[in-house]
């Protein structure tokens, strides 16, 4: 385990990129396309419980993770994960949890759902899956939940490059990785300066896009969820110890990425430790106004 994280009096690392462990996650939110992803790639989907999730994380030097919602319904027929649900889970492990919500873009009442998460539910931002949900976010039939949320003053996650859901399956489930182009993202990161944007995972196969609009766009960040550290792409971790170092984020993608393989293999990749400070929790500190 890393020095730096055995040497805090506490385990300081966030993690920016958690999903649920349970079934509302895994079976009933992903569905058929989460099982699609689950055998391609032979990883267990099996549920399990947040007493032994915070443990893991406890384990492996971590003190806290963002808690992403999923709502994908109008374009993939599944449910979501309620808002009112990632809350109650965030009430019952508020030293360890921050709480994303998730509105459906293609659902006539996102933005006041937007306005419910924040106002009622106290949820610190929102976390968007375009290629599960089906949009695009650059298209101006979206301006209005852009700006109600930027008006909320919380931050954004957009998911990054391709996905890995129906990986493998006929046409995909139907699921189009074009809207996975951070570039989309971008519009909407110039439109709205005010509104701070995570972009998820290093955005294959658009790695070089999402760290051009990162260096381009002071509100744009990106965080390393998604892929172990020995794939992730050469010039990400250059830009990570360097340019970008600012602006470069710890996730895992949980449950699907285990925190402590991840960051066993981020000790081997030989970052200053003022680096890996800011890369494992400065930077999420800051973003997140902790």
């Amino acid at each position: 385990m890393i020095d730096v994280l055995a040497a805090e009096d506490a385990p300081r690392a966030i993690d920016t990129h958690a999903h649920q462990p349970t079934k509302e996650f895994l079976e009933d939110a992903g569905g058929q396309m989460m099982r699609d992803a689950a055998t391609k790639f032979g990883a267990e989907m099996d549920p399990g419980t947040y007493d032994e999730m915070v443990a893991d994380y406890h384990e492996a030097g971590i003190g806290r993770a963002i808690l992403l919602g999923w709502d994908a319904e109008t374009n993939t027929g599944n449910p979501p994960v309620p808002n009112d649900y990632v809350a109650a889970v965030r009430d019952e492990y508020p030293d360890f949890f921050v709480g994303f919500g998730s509105v459906d873009p293609l659902k006539d009442d996102c933005v006041q759902e937007a306005i419910r998460c924040v106002e009622d539910l106290g949820l610190s931002g929102f976390k968007f899956q375009q290629i599960a949900q089906g949009f695009d976010p650059s298209a101006p039939e979206h301006q209005h939940l852009w700006n109600t949320i930027e008006d909320l003053g919380v931050p954004v996650v957009f998911h990054g490059g391709n996905s890995t859901l129906g990986a493998g399956s006929p046409g995909g489930r139907g699921l189009k990785i074009k809207y996975g182009d951070p570039m989309l993202v971008d519009d909407v990161a110039a439109e709205h300066p005010d509104l701070d944007i995570l972009l998820a995972h290093p955005a294959f196969p658009w790695e070089k896009e999402q760290l051009a609009i990162c260096q381009q766009k002071g509100n744009v960040y990106m965080d390393l969820s998604g892929w172990m550290p020995k794939y992730i792409d050469d010039q990400v971790l250059h830009y990570a110890r360097t340019i970008l170092q600012d602006k470069v984020m710890f996730g895992t993608d949980y449950p699907m990425i285990e925190p402590g393989p991840w960051l066993d293999q981020f000790a081997d990749l030989g970052f200053d430790e003022s680096v890996q400070r800011k890369l494992l929790w400065e930077n999420a500190e800051a973003f997140l106004g902790l």
